[in-house]
């Protein structure tokens, strides 16, 4: 009963944790004069996947790859079909040239480079496959360098984008914190109480992973973006996501590969195609319709596709 309660009340905490996010964050982005697409890459970015650090942390220290590897592929799957799809039916999604050609292909890069270093059995015909030391070290790196682009768009862009608010800037930061905290206990409550009906229930590992955990790991993005959305933020909501995969894939399966190597399980090969698949279809919307824009029905496309998805899987396993 009590993990059921923590269950209900991570809901309340995640909603509210959203709202003061995407204040906060908008409010810093006024102080800075950053723009929020740099927020939103980053702060907001940071501070939803911190989730899926957690599971991932916990999962590598125990060596449950399953749940490590299908936490994360199940997660940015979410994040674009999911969470973009809710939020452009919310309001069409508008996006910047620059997080057209830029940042949408940089999260893209990042699933195929992932694709890339788990397929040693097929690439280097290996007895099986696996996120080595590494491949860690390559994916830091690669989170380095993503770090340093992201803040030199500051630099060039930051000047005059948004007029300076009255509010103080360490009203804005506990903001941000309450939002992060309230995020961060939120998701894990929930994702605690989802794992313990699913054990419950028989389910598989891998299908936790994919399921019940990432989409749980994904309501702060699904939060924070919604949010955004309807507080007319769309480079938040937009940026929050990609930023979300990015990070999830450079930072959360660096820092777990280096902490102990992650296997990948036959089945994993599948689902890598469908994230590659969803990032692919994310960059393509961008040219479909209105340009630069995920419209209502792009939208309803995307949450089907990512229903079919989660059907399959359930069929499946």
């Amino acid at each position: 009963m009590i993990t059921l309660l923590f269950f209900l009340v991570g809901f309340v905490l995640l909603i509210k944790g959203a709202g003061w996010l995407v204040d906060g964050a908008a409010l810093i982005a006024d102080r800075f004069r950053v723009p929020s697409i740099v927020i939103g890459l980053t702060i907001v970015a940071f501070g939803t996947s911190a989730p899926e650090f957690v599971v991932n942390l916990f999962a590598s220290l125990q060596g449950n790859s399953e749940i490590a590897i299908g936490n994360i592929v199940g997660s940015n799957i979410a994040n674009i079909l999911l969470i973009l799809g809710v939020s452009s039916l919310v309001y069409p999604l508008v996006t910047k040239r620059n997080t057209v050609w830029k940042e949408i292909p940089l999260s893209l890069l990042a699933v195929c480079l992932l694709g890339v270093l788990a397929s040693d059995a097929l690439i280097d015909k290996a007895s099986y496959s696996a996120l080595t030391r590494i491949d860690g070290m390559v994916l830091l790196s690669f989170f380095i360098i993503f770090l340093y682009y992201t803040f030199g768009i500051s630099k060039v862009t930051g000047q005059g984008e948004v007029e300076i608010r009255s509010r103080s800037l360490a009203g804005a930061s506990v903001k941000v914190i309450l939002g992060l905290a309230g995020l961060v206990v939120g998701g894990k409550w929930i994702v605690d109480g989802a794992v313990f009906i699913a054990l419950h229930l028989g389910v598989s590992e891998s299908l936790i992973g994919l399921t019940i955990v990432a989409i749980g790991t994904s309501l702060p993005e699904l939060a924070t973006s919604v949010v955004a959305t309807l507080r007319k933020q769309p480079d938040i909501a937009i940026g929050n996501v990609v930023g979300s995969n990015i990070f999830n894939i450079f930072w959360i399966l660096g820092v777990s590969s280096l902490i102990h190597p992650i296997p990948f399980h036959a089945g994993a090969g599948k689902d890598m195609l469908v994230m590659i698949a969803a990032s692919l279809l994310l960059f393509l919307t961008m040219f479909t319709g209105k340009r630069h824009t995920i419209e209502r029905w792009e939208g309803a496309l995307m949450l089907l596709f990512y229903v079919t998805y989660i059907g399959y899987l359930i069929a499946e396993r």
